[in-house]
């Protein structure tokens, strides 16, 4: 059977999406590995179904690349309103259901195949911290840890050993290391589901955002750096939670194709 598909990227997190709304596509845990598979397959972080739903403009069903249902992905959402935009499926304002509840999502500006987007994530209501690390969830669960001198943390290696801890969280956690500069803080993740540093996390910015805020006070609007570009976090925090949390920046349509499955 071929299968058409249109290949995105958040920053450099790139996604396999796939109209499913006439249900014509049922993926196997291997076959979607094998799409995300980089010297076998497609090639990419994660793969997302869109889905019909009754009252939302469709359903975001993320994978992640080891062919397993994921969490929520900020950067998966707004690559997925960029290919519903492009492909007429919704317009610039964008109300989706995702594992972890509704999310709205606005294009802000695009030109057919760059698109920057504005995606509202799920309220934090809770925290905790180890030490001086923060634990997490925005969507998706999020270890913080604070360092310096960034570039030559062995993200991997470290990333790997939190990761799979299970006093720290029983069914894994993603691992975000962070450095605070004068102007943003510049983030690297250890992606759960990947099992390797993936060039951005959206939901990892949003935690780190967040606990850049819970450590320094200083600002509820955040610039933040990856190694595949820049975003945006936003948020308010109003009685120990944090609300109207919105991630921005870019989202890129690669290429489409088919491939025979």
């Amino acid at each position: 059977m071929k299968l058409s598909f249109e290949k995105y990227h958040g920053t450099g997190n790139d996604f396999i999406i796939i109209d499913n709304r006439n249900s014509k596509y049922e993926l196997s845990t291997e076959k979607i590995k094998f799409l995300c598979d980089r010297h076998f397959g497609i090639g990419a972080d994660g793969l997302m179904l869109l889905e019909s739903s009754k009252n939302y403009d469709f359903e975001m069903k993320y994978f992640n690349s080891d062919g397993k249902l994921g969490t929520m992905c900020g950067n998966g959402g707004r690559c997925i309103a960029a290919f519903a935009k492009k492909n007429n499926i919704s317009g610039d304002n964008v109300n989706f259901i995702a594992s972890d509840g509704s999310h709205f999502a606005e294009i802000i500006s695009y030109n057919g195949k760059k698109y920057f987007v504005k995606l509202k994530l799920s309220n934090v209501n809770g925290y905790k911290t180890i030490g001086d690390d923060f634990l997490l969830d925005t969507g998706s669960p999020h270890y913080v840890i604070f360092v310096e001198d960034i570039e030559n943390i062995d993200v991997y290696a470290l990333g790997a050993k939190i990761r799979y801890n299970k006093s720290i969280s029983e069914n894994g956690v993603n691992v975000n290391f962070v450095e605070i500069s004068d102007k943003e803080i510049i983030v690297r993740t250890y992606e759960r589901g990947v099992e390797a540093e993936t060039l951005s996390c959206g939901t990892g910015v949003t935690a780190s955002s967040i606990a850049y805020y819970l450590k320094t006070r200083k600002s509820d609007n955040i610039k933040v750096k990856t190694k595949g570009g820049e975003l945006s976090v936003s948020f308010n925090f109003n009685n120990e939670q944090f609300e109207d949390i919105y991630l921005q920046g870019f989202a890129e349509f690669v290429f489409s194709g088919e491939i025979d499955i």
